[in-house]
């Protein structure tokens, strides 16, 4: 399942220097190795600890982690929407994301000039914010021209429900607010919407970029993004890049443990970001454990299990009977799968069982 998260912001907020700790050569003998697929793009392994709790006890030939792919989105200047800079084709690597990680500096450093001369995390946001909704608007103005005359004067259902998603999502937009503001109601209007694939409709993530002292608690700035943010469907994190690309230089996981604890952090916050880019695109983790391999699947938060299947192989989804599952809590309590089977707390579940993040599972399937 290759999705993506574009990391987005202007010029010396942090943003390059973030995706640079990610891809540290010295990050790969941690919890979250980097493999670069494209000079922008890279496939990061999300950082989970019951991964290696359950390999402790199964003792796997091999450990496969789940993966989330990290997009480094250059090119946004003022006017980016009409096509200044690199325009239309930072728009377009943002249109085929499934979420927009947007760093914002919250910090102050005379030695690091901002592009706008002062630091405002709140303009930087509108700035970027400002020029998606300008293309969004472009994009429903063009299809308000295609479907209007069909919903005022034609009787088609469909067009008079497109014409009234594109009309709301218009209004909106028209406010200075993003698509993601919107909610609707039926199930059909959401298919509608999500079908439009607007920029300003995808999941966000707001970085802020602080200083050492500012790591743990945030400062004024935070305080002022939190603020502008709390209307939106939208997550923020607090990462001091800096201190990221020390860690990064630490050549053991221990040493970067004892630095995290010296600043008052539980975990870095690249591992942090990882996790969140990963909620972020409402995905959960199933687990398989054998002798052979103890792997971490991905999969759409409320799958079913037949769907949960098919992520492993399409074959599996066509012909399930059935899925064993154990729940993890029950895995390490018990040690083992036979031990779990012999206190009687393993389920055998059909197709309607939608699948829990932790869940163990064996497919029974016929083709």
């Amino acid at each position: 399942m290759a999705l993506q998260c574009g990391i987005v912001g202007l010029p010396n907020v942090g943003k390059s220097t973030l995706f640079n700790c990610l891809s540290n050569a010295k990050a790969q003998a941690a919890n979250f190795p980097f493999c670069t697929i494209e000079p922008n793009v890279g496939v990061i392994t999300v950082p989970d600890e019951r991964l290696n709790k359950l390999a402790e006890l199964v003792h796997p030939n091999r450990i496969v982690p789940t993966t989330v792919e990290i997009v480094d989105i250059a090119g946004l200047v003022k006017g980016a929407s009409k096509g200044e800079g690199l325009g239309n084709k930072f728009l377009a690597n943002i249109r085929e994301t499934d979420a927009i990680i947007h760093v914002l500096r919250c910090f102050d450093d005379e030695n690091v000039v901002h592009v706008d001369g002062s630091v405002n995390p709140i303009r930087d946001k509108e700035i970027i914010d400002y020029e998606l909704q300008l293309k969004d608007l472009d994009t429903i103005d063009s299809r308000i021209q295609k479907v209007q005359k069909q919903a005022v004067t034609g009787g088609d259902k469909v067009a008079k429900m497109t014409y009234d998603v594109l009309a709301k999502y218009k209004a909106v937009l028209e406010q200075g607010k993003s698509a993601r503001t919107v909610q609707f109601e039926t199930k059909d209007e959401q298919k509608l919407a999500k079908e439009l694939y607007l920029l300003t409709s995808k999941p966000v993530l707001y970085v802020c970029n602080v200083d050492e002292a500012s790591a743990v608690n945030g400062n004024k700035y935070v305080e002022l993004v939190r603020e502008a943010i709390k209307e939106e469907d939208a997550q923020l994190l607090i990462v001091a890049a800096k201190i990221e690309s020390e860690i990064a230089e630490f050549e053991t996981f221990e040493e970067r443990e004892m630095f995290l604890s010296e600043i008052g952090l539980v975990e870095s916050g690249v591992a942090r970001l990882i996790k969140s880019a990963y909620t972020l695109l409402n995905l959960e983790t199933y687990f398989t454990a054998g002798v052979q391999e103890v792997r971490a699947w991905t999969y759409l938060k409320g799958s079913k299990a037949p769907q949960c299947a098919g992520v492993i192989h399409t074959d599996f989804e066509k012909g399930f009977i059935r899925a064993e599952v154990i729940k993890y809590h029950d895995f390490i309590e018990y040690g083992s799968e036979a031990a779990v089977k012999e206190a009687g707390k393993l389920g055998v579940e059909g197709k309607e069982y939608v699948v829990e993040d932790g869940d163990i599972m064996h497919f029974r399937f016929n083709v």
